[in-house]
């Protein structure tokens, strides 16, 4: 099943996989892109996106990289990945260049192929020399004459970090220099070529200076939140750097449109009301989403209640899934300063409880902690800093992250250890979280009888995937299972479905449709997906009308025309749909009947 069209062109290969994959973050763009349109009248400041691991932030911004390249504005954008390994300071500063003078050509040449594969130093030089531009021919001569054992090491890399900042001034350019994972240039850059002895923590303060650039702003990121503060802090300067959280969860309906796209990429079978489940369980996390859709726990079944329940408790419980990996990683780096037995209570206890704020006194009560108030308040602070946790307003006041993926994780991995070195003379056992996901599952299904149809609430969007996903998975039915006054009763054998089809209306114009199911009878289901405050009227349906009909002499099939209004109809709208023999409806309620 085909449910996207894709029109742009994606010159960096984004992380994500199929572009489709990439899903919601629609605030956290407006608000990007409101200040990326800003750049190219010198008023953005520097700024810098925090967030866990896994939040989506590369996603985000490699996104941002594309856009840029296929809007062919007066914004240049340059992308460059911090790798988590050892590198010498003059290979960094070659490959930071030449990946800086490729992500510039390929814009002005318009050359998917320099975006992933940078360019050498002599084809950056040819290009400079066949193009005029003085300062590429200078700076290339410059890097290859000190890159050796022997050269300016330091000049070699102001060469390159300034660059986009030198050209954007000289030839009154707009350059969007996107940093990713920042705080990694503070570990892994090396003096010594050996990178044995000479490790040089300082480089993020190189951007001391360009960090304020009004014509070369800064967009980075870091997955370690506490240790990026501190960088920022140390180096850079707070108030040079706008500061951005991003939510590591989508909202519900991104998440669950989130599901039909990873259950699609990876082939995974499932029906609407495992996607709520899986949805639910995963809380709109796309990342634990990915997770569970290519878990490899054995018999895995996403089509049934019970078998999301154990895919998704095996991703959170068995240390050898990729979602335990990634956690476990990300709590040995964040913890590495406190991991004992009193922290790991404290934030546990932080998390679980993270509708309010708590005092150290009102910890060591409620814990009964062998500690001194002062001793908890130095807990408190080396835990917010490594952003475990939040820091109130009051220099008193602590409160747990509201990350439920998080919670659960810190459960799985510390609750029986901490419940045994509390009372180490009996017998604990690691916390069933199974348990846990049926009451979320019976709160879902109570909310789904509460409402006037599950889906009554959605986008047209996101109903577009809802029909097309239970198409697919029932395959044989009535198309009155779906629609009311439809005159073909015999049961349909769905062979292929799509969604955002777009064909030919005539030799200038195109159409599309929002549903499109084959039948092995024959027969084409056309069906349009409307959400409006307002209900449809006669001229929408119509108009929806007149497309099928000029439709239908072009093709072989006959065809079922649909409507689906999650708004209602006007009265002369559901008039002429009986008159012309379209099939409507209102309400997605085919999906109660299954729980």
């Amino acid at each position: 099943m085909n449910l996207n069209k894709q029109s742009n062109q994606y010159p960096l290969e984004e992380q994500i996989g199929k572009p489709d994959l990439f899903v919601g973050r629609i605030k956290e763009q407006e608000k990007l892109w409101k200040w990326i349109d800003d750049i190219e009248n010198k008023l953005s400041k520097s700024v810098v996106i925090l967030a866990r691991k896994k939040s989506g932030k590369t996603a985000l911004i490699q996104r941002i990289f594309n856009e840029l390249w296929n809007a062919k504005g007066k914004v240049i954008p340059f992308y460059f990945d911090v790798a988590e390994k050892n590198v010498w300071l003059p290979n960094l500063s070659v490959k930071y260049f030449r990946t800086f003078a490729s992500h510039f050509i390929s814009f002005i040449k318009r050359d998917i192929a320099a975006v992933n594969n940078p360019l050498t130093l002599n084809q950056i030089k040819e290009f400079a020399k066949s193009n005029n531009i003085d300062a590429l021919i200078t700076d290339v001569d410059y890097i290859l004459e000190n890159k050796g054992n022997q050269g300016d090491h330091d000049g070699l890399w102001e060469t390159a970090y300034s660059a986009p900042h030198r050209y954007a001034s000289l030839y009154d350019l707009r350059f969007l220099v996107m940093i990713d994972e920042f705080q990694f240039l503070s570990t892994y850059v090396y003096r010594d070529e050996q990178c044995m002895t000479a490790r040089d923590e300082t480089i993020p303060g190189s951007f001391h200076y360009h960090v304020e650039s009004k014509v070369a702003p800064m967009l980075v990121t870091g997955s370690y939140v506490g240790w990026k503060i501190s960088l920022i802090d140390k180096y850079l300067e707070a108030s040079r750097l706008s500061r951005t959280r991003l939510n590591p969860y989508l909202t519900s309906e991104e998440g669950l449109k989130a599901v039909y796209k990873y259950s699609e990429a990876y082939n995974e079978p499932i029906n609407n009301v495992s996607a709520s489940l899986i949805n639910r369980l995963c809380m709109s996390d796309p990342f634990f989403i990915s997770c569970v859709m290519k878990s490899e726990y054995e018999n895995k079944d996403l089509s049934t209640e019970d078998g999301v329940i154990q895919v998704v408790n095996y991703e959170l419980t068995d240390r050898n899934s990729w979602m335990s990996i990634i956690w476990q990683e990300y709590f040995d780096l964040s913890l590495e300063k406190i991991n004992h037995i009193n922290a790991k209570n404290i934030l546990l206890h932080l998390t679980k409880h993270n509708n309010r704020f708590f005092t150290p006194y009102e910890i060591k009560k409620k814990l009964k902690l062998d500690l001194e108030v002062q001793e908890i308040h130095k807990e408190l602070i080396v835990l917010a800093k490594a952003d475990m946790i939040d820091r109130g307003v009051s220099n008193i006041d602590f409160k747990g992250h509201t990350d439920g993926t998080m919670y659960l994780m810190l459960r799985n991995r510390y609750e029986k250890e901490i419940e045994t070195f509390a009372a180490p003379d009996i017998m604990h056992n690691s916390p069933d979280l199974t348990i846990d996901f049926q009451k979320e599952i019976q709160l879902l299904k109570m909310k789904n009888k509460s409402l006037k149809g599950m889906l009554s609430n959605i986008s047209g969007q996101l109903a577009e995937y809802q029909l097309a996903f239970d198409f697919k998975t029932r395959n044989k039915f009535k198309l009155s299972v779906y629609f009311e006054n439809i005159k073909y009763k015999k049961i349909l054998s769905i062979a292929n479905v799509s969604i955002r089809s777009t064909v030919r209306k005539n030799v200038e114009s195109e159409m599309e449709f929002d549903v499109m199911a084959n039948s092995d009878c024959g027969r084409l289901i056309i069906v349009e997906v409307k959400k409006t405050k307002d209900k449809i009227g006669i001229k929408d349906v119509r108009s929806f009308f007149q497309k099928t009909e000029i439709y239908s002499k072009r093709i072989k099939e006959k065809i079922i025309p649909c409507y689906l209004a999650l708004g209602g109809f006007t009265q002369k709208a559901l008039s002429f749909c009986i008159e012309k023999n379209i099939g409507y409806a209102t309400e997605i309620n085919y999906v109660q009947k299954e729980w």
